[in-house]
């Protein structure tokens, strides 16, 4: 478990898991796995993107 000494860490940490978690965090057992794939596909796309 991650300790943090301020709020305003705590809040900068959360806001960037948040920001990279979101477009990989797909619910796998409702979607096809060819959906799937191309959902990772795109979700790593913007990230290399975002990254750049």
């Amino acid at each position: 478990m991650t300790n943090f000494k301020a709020m305003k860490q705590a809040q900068r940490f959360v806001t960037a898991h948040a920001a990279v978690q979101n477009p990989f965090n797909l619910c796998r057992p409702l979607v096809r796995a060819q959906h799937y794939r191309d959902l990772r596909t795109g979700a790593f796309e913007e990230w290399s993107r975002a990254d750049s």
